[in-house]
């Protein structure tokens, strides 16, 4: 009994011995990570530049990344991108955008009703008032209206007085959907005189069914109806043809008028001149993003004082916590973030590189960084002269326009944001054969970036190349129900199978071995440096 006591004391003196030794070392982990983040980098810890990092015997221009405007890698190492994929997508080829109707989709003259007229008004900028358009078309049709050319948004903050046939070929757009839905100019006189349409609202993500029982009584009473403030109005899924014609507005339908066209025409081929292949950068550094994000840059009170002024002017937002906000990835890279992740990708500094941006918060001092990365640096500025630029210039949606077109047309997009403009051609660039579309990861890039000075070049390009996988626009990276159907037309991207009139959906691929991005998915990492790994995770 003594030896059966002895033992079980000397066994439970094990067992608190164990989880003792645990939470030392966890202490000392601790105590380590604290003091590696207290010492002084050896360039000071500054945010935006790489320490230099030398390696005795090894080629220093190999080893040396002193800062964003000395060397930095021109090919992706460690599980980078090569040279064969950095301008094309990983089997586009397999897949393609197919939008026709189905047989059961009855034509307009079929279904549309002669005494039922909707009009709608768009709120927001270019690409909101796209995504309104489209959605309009697809109103009528569940309501079996004709549509009135919907007016845009001219009172809100862009304040552009731009009707719809100034920015779209109107014609071209009756046309096209004439089959699917009629569409008038304006609404004809009633009793000689014009018809003033009964003015209402729905709420938001309003699907066929609450159109019928919210719009339809009413309409049926006052026979023209006006819906305002129509952004973002219909559900995000529909059936199959109402999700296709959509896209047959949105891809199809939706064209620019000859103005517009014609000159992002021009800037297109201009960069063609100058290079094979281009990237075209939607960075989105502007001041009143910044403040609409509540974003923080390490700029102070002065930072603080301006972008909290511009933030004033959106009454609804709540106060907001910078680091939470840059920690969760809804913030915009820095331009010279977002040069250090393409170099790192691959693309050297031979590439040239559009870039589609307004006003840029901090203005030259902030773009230097970027364009010491990639001095091939063109803005619709650069390649056209003032005089071409006239037309357009006191127009901010005609000038968004010719952003858009050159973005379309490039060989890789970068968004730098989470807006309607790399929504609308995140999915239109899926439609089109899957051209890249890079969406940094900033849940992920954030503290990468933050603690660079911790880690040698090398681990850097091959965790950025890590982060990135899953957010570079290829075939099958998401699935059919993440996201706004704008930014993933799944209903609308078939599969070539081997059987030449066959054809499968977007959902039943066969190519399930391919990287996927969903809402939750942004944290899965597989630790391979489990101190780097703690030090980056949050």
């Amino acid at each position: 009994m003594a030896f059966s006591r002895r033992r079980h004391h000397h066994y439970s003196r094990r067992r608190w011995l164990i989880p003792a030794i645990s939470a030392a070392s966890g202490f000392l982990l601790l105590f380590i990570f604290f003091l590696s983040i207290l010492a002084p980098s050896p360039n000071g810890n500054r945010l935006f530049h790489l320490p230099r990092r030398r390696s005795s015997g090894e080629n220093d221009a190999d080893n040396d990344f002193e800062d964003s405007q000395s060397h930095v890698p021109i090919k992706a190492r460690s599980g980078g991108l090569s040279d064969g994929d950095i301008w094309s997508s990983r089997n586009s080829k397999f897949f393609y955008g197919c939008s026709n109707a189905s047989n059961e989709f009855l034509k307009a003259q079929d279904i549309t009703h002669p005494n039922r007229y909707l009009s709608i008004v768009t709120s927001g900028g270019l690409n909101q008032q796209r995504t309104a358009i489209t959605d309009a078309v697809v109103a009528a049709r569940i309501l079996n209206a004709t549509l009135v050319v919907p007016k845009l948004d001219k009172s809100s903050y862009w304040k552009d007085s731009s009707g719809f046939s100034d920015i779209f070929d109107v014609d071209w757009f009756i046309k096209y959907l004439a089959k699917d839905v009629s569409i008038v100019k304006e609404l004809p006189l009633r009793r000689g005189q014009i018809w003033s349409p009964y003015r209402m609202r729905v709420p938001r993500k309003c699907t066929d069914r609450c159109y019928i029982n919210r719009v339809l009584p009413v309409l049926n009473k006052k026979h023209a109806v006006q819906i305002t403030k129509f952004d973002y109005r219909l559900a995000n899924k529909l059936d199959t043809d109402l999700q296709k014609l959509r896209c047959r507005v949105n891809y199809h339908a939706l064209k620019f008028a000859d103005p517009i066209l014609g000159m992002g025409e021009k800037l297109v081929q201009r960069m063609r001149m100058r290079s094979g292949h281009f990237i075209a950068l939607h960075l989105r550094f502007e001041p009143d993003m910044l403040a609409f994000s509540g974003c923080y840059y390490g700029g102070g009170d002065k930072e603080r004082r301006e972008l909290g002024k511009i933030r004033k002017k959106w009454k609804t937002l709540h106060d907001s916590d910078p680091d939470k906000a840059r920690r969760h990835g809804r913030c915009p890279l820095t331009p010279e973030e977002v040069g250090l992740m393409l170099r790192s990708l691959g693309y050297g500094e031979d590439v040239h590189i559009y870039v589609a941006s307004g006003e840029i918060y901090g203005g030259e001092e902030t773009l230097t960084p970027l364009k010491a990365l990639f001095p091939n640096f063109y803005t619709k500025d650069t390649l056209a002269t003032k005089d071409e630029l006239e037309p357009f210039s006191s127009f901010s949606s005609r000038m968004a326009a010719l952003d858009f077109i050159v973005c379309d047309e490039s060989d890789v997009f970068v968004t730098n944001n989470h807006g309607n403009m790399a929504k609308i051609l995140a999915g239109r660039r899926r439609y089109f054969g899957h051209k890249p579309t890079i969406r940094p990861n900033g849940r992920k890039l954030y503290r990468l970036f933050l603690n660079r000075n911790y880690m040698t070049e090398k681990e850097f390009v091959y965790r950025v190349c890590k982060y990135q996988r899953g957010f570079m626009g290829e075939p099958k990276e998401v699935g059919p129900s993440w996201g706004v159907f704008h930014e993933n037309p799944s209903s609308c991207i078939c599969e070539k199978v081997d059987n030449a009139t066959a054809e499968t959906s977007h959902s039943t691929s066969r190519l399930e071995t391919l990287p996927k991005v969903t809402s939750t998915d942004y944290d899965i990492d597989i630790s391979e440096n489990p101190e780097l790994d703690m030090l980056l995770s949050d």
